[in-house]
């Protein structure tokens, strides 16, 4: 070829998709691929999208479009949740050569550099629409990123994929297939070469990470990954992401607890704190099952931070039940919340319930939730001033202040006044005041 071709690529929605777009931008750059740095326009524009919600199918569509104006002499690629579960309404947009889905996602890559276009082909008209049924897919695939995730301080691993939940409002196991999870000795080993490759804290992750395990051959649980990873101590340190409730176990509790590897920090999608609610919902607990779990842990770990998804305005959701859910947060020790705006969405159960709650209303919801939100976190980070921290500093200074930015283990955001030989090292800092949403420390 005269010169590397050149690829790009853009993601939408979760943590598990920002990681297969690395794996797969890693697997083209490995196959001489370049990526694209500034304005520059890609010979191979690849979008990876999330249909979670009807909002985030259209903000796919919008993706999609923005990518085939900006780099007019592109192959655009369409992947990920909205190319699984609606491909139809991706051909209606001219310019997409591929649409390949969840199933066949990792094998990008190959499709366009192997020339397995040919195996597929059934057209000589694009878009070339790649798409299998997720839900025949019982094993876990691996997508490594240790190359592409370098600029990570915090990388992420995929250990587990797919949902068998089905909860009323939700498209993800329709769009990712059922649970599947990776070999706990492959785990170890991923993180062994993260920390090899110069890494200090890795972030786990899944659809549903607290279903890990369940599937394999030798079922085995995420509370006895968490005890193996504490006993070999691969590395600095280890981030837990979103967890179910239910799945969140008195013994990942206190495993996280005694170790010293596990950061103080849980993110739990409680949904609602209205019993009726939660029962149309299709979620397995209660509100008090709910409160426990979160005492427990503050018990348990005073300084952890608790995270939490609440979902506002499902069908039903009357003034009480909201103001249940907003009570229950209130008075629980929750640090922060992520607080998502009920989106009905084709091919859930929940899109044809009755009830509907009016989307102003929905709003004005929001915005007192995330009110409550805000002075949690507040809340939260003025109780550390003063108090010795240890933080994990990040690769990239503050643009406004030139300072390093630094992350702890209870997911507080720090920045201090350091030398260049202290980024990406695990320095011990006092928080000394609050700035904004983040807090301004001193190293000692």
């Amino acid at each position: 070829m005269d010169h590397r071709l050149i690829f790009n690529y853009t993601t939408l929605g979760c943590k598990v998709n920002q990681y297969e777009s690395e794996a797969i931008a890693k697997s083209l750059a490995d196959a001489g691929w370049s990526a694209a740095s500034g304005m520059e326009n890609a010979d191979l524009f690849m979008v990876n999208t999330c249909a979670v919600t009807q909002k985030a199918s259209m903000q796919s569509r919008q993706a999609i479009r923005k990518a085939i104006r900006s780099n007019p002499n592109a192959r655009i690629v369409v992947t990920g949740c909205y190319a699984q579960v609606e491909p139809d309404e991706i051909k209606k947009i001219k310019g997409v050569h591929y649409i390949i889905g969840n199933a066949d996602k990792h094998r990008i890559p190959e499709i366009i550099t192997g020339g397995k276009e040919k195996e597929y082909q059934g057209s000589e008209f694009y878009p070339l629409t790649i798409r299998h049924d997720i839900n025949r897919k019982h094993e876990f695939q691996p997508m490594f990123v240790m190359g592409a995730s370098s600029k990570r301080t915090r990388p992420l691993l995929k250990i587990q994929d797919g949902c068998d939940n089905f909860c009323a409002y939700c498209i993800v196991p329709y769009a990712r297939g059922r649970s599947r999870s990776m070999d706990p000795e492959k785990v170890l080993d991923s993180i062994k070469l993260i920390k090899k490759s110069g890494h200090r804290e890795v972030v786990l992750s899944g659809i549903a990470l607290g279903r890990y395990g369940l599937d394999l051959v030798s079922p085995t649980t995420l509370s006895y990954l968490l005890k193996q990873i504490n006993f070999s101590q691969p590395i600095d340190r280890v981030r837990l992401s979103s967890i179910e409730p239910e799945e969140l176990s008195g013994d990942i509790i206190k495993t996280v607890a005694d170790s010293g590897i596990f950061c103080n920090h849980f993110h739990i999608p409680l949904q609602s704190g209205d019993d009726l609610v939660l029962k149309k919902m299709h979620r397995p607990y209660s509100r008090s099952f709910f409160r426990d779990l979160v005492i427990k842990i503050h018990e348990m770990l005073p300084d952890a931070a608790i995270g939490v998804d609440v979902l506002i305005g499902f069908p039903g959701e009357t003034n009480q039940a909201f103001e249940n859910t907003y009570s229950l947060i209130e008075k629980l020790p929750v640090t922060y919340l992520h607080v998502f705006p009920f989106s009905g969405r084709k091919g859930t159960p929940a899109n044809s319930y009755p009830d509907k709650v009016p989307a102003q209303v929905i709003k004005d919801r929001c915005l007192k939730m995330r009110e409550l939100g805000n002075n949690k976190k507040t809340a939260f980070y003025k109780k550390l001033i003063g108090e010795k921290v240890e933080i994990l500093t990040e690769g990239a200074r503050s643009k406004s202040t030139g300072r390093l930015k630094g992350i702890t283990s209870n997911y507080v955001p720090v920045f201090v006044n350091g030398k260049d030989d202290l980024k990406n090292c695990i320095v011990q800092a006092r928080i000394d005041e609050l700035c904004g949403s983040s807090a301004v420390g001193t190293i000692l």
